[in-house]
C-alpha cells in the first residue's frame, strides 16, 4: 500500500521510465559539463601560476591580511547591512500598508514615493546621498560614505520591500478580511492582527532574497564613494600588502556567499518556526465563548 506522500498529485503526472531515463541523462550531461568547466578553470589558472602556494599564503599563513584589510571590511559591510535592514524593513511594511489604504491622501503619495525610488538605480541614490550629506549636513568626511550607503540602500530597498507587502497580502483570499470584519474588527485590527501574521511566512522568501540584495549592494559604496567595506578591501590589499588579486577576489567571493548563507539559512529556520507555530496555534471554541465575542447590541435572533 503506498504512502500519502508516494500517492498521485492532480497537480504533478508522476514520471514514467522512460521520463525517469531521460532526466538520468540529463542529470549526467549536467554534472559532466560543470565538471569540464571545472577543470578548465583550474587548468586555466594552474598554467597561470595562480594556484602557487605563495600567492595564497597570505590568506593561511599569516594574520596581517585578515587583521588589516579584510576584517575590518567584513565590520563595514555587516554594519551597512544591519542599518540597511533595520530602517528598511518597518519603512517598506509602512509604505506597503499605506498602498492599501482607502484614503486616497495616503495612497497616492505613497505610490508615487515607491514607484520613484524602485525605478532609480541604487548607485545613483547613494551618489545622490554622499553630496546631500557633503551640501546640507555637517557629516564628517570619513563617516560620510557610511551615511550615503546605507541612505541608498534604504530608499530603494524599502520601496522594493512595500511592493513584496503589497503583493502578500493582496495574494490572502478576499474572505479573510471581511470575515475579520464581519466579527466587528476594525481595518487596522484586521490589518494588524488577521492579514499580516497570514502574509509573513508567504512573504519571508521575497524578503530574504531582497535582503541578500541589501547586503552585496554595500559593494557599490566601495566602488565609487570610498567606503572601506569588504570588497574594497582587495585594492589596497593588493598594493600595501603584495596579496595576489585573483586570491584575493576568491576569498572575499567566499567570505560573501558564506555571509548570505548564513542569512538564507537563518531565515528557513524562521519559516519553519512560524509554520509550525501557526499549525499549533489551533483551538477549538466553545459555543458560549461565541457570544462573548459577539459585538455589543448584535445580537442575533433566536426562535
Amino acid at each position: 500500500m503506498k504512502s500519502p506522500s508516494e500517492s498521485p498529485s492532480p497537480l504533478y503526472d508522476v514520471p514514467g521510465p522512460r521520463a525517469r531515463r531521460h532526466n538520468r541523462l540529463l542529470a549526467v550531461a549536467f554534472l559532466l559539463a560543470l565538471g569540464g568547466l571545472l577543470w578548465w578553470v583550474v587548468s586555466s589558472l594552474a598554467a597561470k601560476n595562480q594556484l602557487e602556494w605563495e600567492k595564497w599564503r597570505p590568506f593561511f599563513a599569516d594574520g596581517r591580511a585578515w587583521e588589516t584589510y579584510l576584517l575590518p571590511g567584513l565590520e563595514n559591510t555587516l554594519i551597512a547591512a544591519a542599518l540597511a535592514m533595520a530602517i528598511a524593513l518597518p519603512l517598506g511594511a509602512l509604505f506597503g500598508i499605506a498602498r492599501l489604504s482607502d484614503h486616497r491622501w495616503v495612497r497616492l503619495p505613497a505610490g508615487v514615493v515607491v514607484e520613484f525610488f524602485r525605478a532609480v538605480p541604487v548607485l545613483i541614490l547613494m551618489l545622490f546621498a554622499n553630496a546631500a550629506y557633503s551640501e546640507f549636513t555637517d557629516v564628517s568626511p570619513d563617516s560620510r560614505p557610511l551615511y550615503a550607503v546605507v541612505t541608498g540602500l534604504v530608499l530603494y530597498n524599502a520601496s522594493v520591500l512595500a511592493e513584496i507587502v503589497r503583493a502578500g497580502i493582496l495574494a490572502l483570499p478576499k474572505g479573510q478580511s471581511e470575515a475579520a470584519m464581519a466579527i466587528g474588527l476594525r481595518k487596522g485590527q484586521v490589518m494588524r492582527s488577521v492579514l499580516l501574521p497570514q502574509s509573513v511566512t508567504a512573504m519571508l522568501p521575497a524578503i530574504v532574497s531582497q535582503l541578500v540584495v541589501i547586503v552585496k549592494d554595500t559593494a557599490l559604496g566601495g566602488a565609487l564613494l570610498g567606503f572601506s567595506e569588504l570588497l574594497a578591501s582587495v585594492r589596497p590589499m593588493s598594493a600595501n600588502y603584495g596579496a595576489n588579486t585573483i586570491a584575493s577576489f576568491t576569498v572575499v567571493a567566499v567570505l560573501f556567499v558564506i555571509l548570505n548563507f548564513a542569512l538564507t539559512t537563518f531565515a528557513a529556520w524562521l519559516e519553519r518556526r512560524l509554520r509550525r507555530g501557526r499549525r499549533s496555534t489551533g483551538a477549538v471554541v466553545a459555543a458560549g465563548a461565541v457570544e462573548d465575542l459577539a459585538v455589543p447590541g448584535d445580537h442575533l435572533d433566536r426562535p
